[in-house]
């Protein structure tokens, strides 16, 4: 568990810290102290979501603990995960309009944020494959994960996700590019990836060695200037004999059978099948 300043405390662990029950009162009317609920106190520059886990006698987790971790997440909606345990007990699960997702795996929680190991395992039966796809790339791109946190991931997540464990690659650039290469090898085509062309650069994916495919995500390609480097390379590499398709993020998630058609059709002209 990340405990790491998480400004969340149970009386115990305040007392064990030296403070007396004077003390805490005290601190409590002075306001240097919050008392979110019997026997739990807070910081009031303490972490927003680990206060509402904490209400909830649990801690942040999976996707939204992810996010703390600066993994890239697939979530249409997104909605605080709280995780409790399967024996916790949540004193406020049956408050209404609480919009908070709770997680009962594994033995009890504590305060704060899960590790992203715990994170992505829990992330595998709650966001689906292609979420948990995405945000593993995207951990181990980012280097929040070493090669025996990946084997852990492995071993802890279900057999019908360790195929995902076994495709991921350290060098995913986006998590909508790791969508795309999951939903491709879906397909049952072959794909190649970050392919260094010489005249043009690095491309997303190359599919049958002459259609590149490239993902241009919500945070890049923006302006006349990206736009121009755009087509210069995509007219260096129809020289070279290559042709390119050029997909954005609202394409990818909102219309994946234009995508997809589009891909098999040209693959259809090139290949002759």
């Amino acid at each position: 568990m990340d405990t790491a300043d998480r400004g969340v405390w149970r009386t115990a662990e305040l007392l064990a810290d030296r403070m007396s029950h004077r003390d805490i009162a005290h601190s409590v009317a002075s306001g240097r102290l919050l008392r979110l609920r019997k026997g739990v106190y807070a910081r009031p520059s303490a972490d927003p979501d680990v206060v509402i886990a904490a209400g909830h006698n649990a801690a942040v987790c999976c996707a939204s603990a992810l996010r703390k971790h600066g993994v890239w997440v697939l979530e249409d909606e997104p909605k605080l995960h709280v995780w409790l345990g399967a024996n916790g007990k949540d004193p406020l699960r049956h408050e209404d309009g609480c919009t908070c997702l709770r997680h009962w795996d594994g033995p009890g929680a504590a305060f704060g944020v899960v590790p992203v190991v715990h994170a992505l395992v829990q992330s595998a039966e709650c966001l689906g494959q292609e979420g948990f796809f995405a945000a593993l790339e995207s951990a181990m791109q980012k280097q929040l994960l070493r090669y025996r946190d990946v084997r852990e991931i492995r071993r802890r997540v279900s057999a019908r996700h360790r195929w995902l464990v076994d495709l991921a690659r350290w060098d995913a650039e986006s998590g909508l590019e790791s969508v795309v290469r999951l939903r491709l090898v879906r397909l049952g085509l072959r794909v190649a990836c970050q392919v260094r062309i010489r005249g043009v650069g690095r491309v997303d994916f190359v599919l049958n060695g002459r259609l590149i495919i490239e993902i241009d995500g919500r945070e890049n390609h923006d302006g006349p200037s990206s736009r121009h480097k755009d087509l210069r390379r995509d007219a260096v590499s129809a020289g070279l004999g290559f042709l390119t398709l050029r997909f954005d993020y609202a394409l990818v998630m909102h219309e994946w059978t234009v995508v997809e058609s589009a891909i098999l059709a040209v693959l259809s002209r090139v290949t002759g099948r």
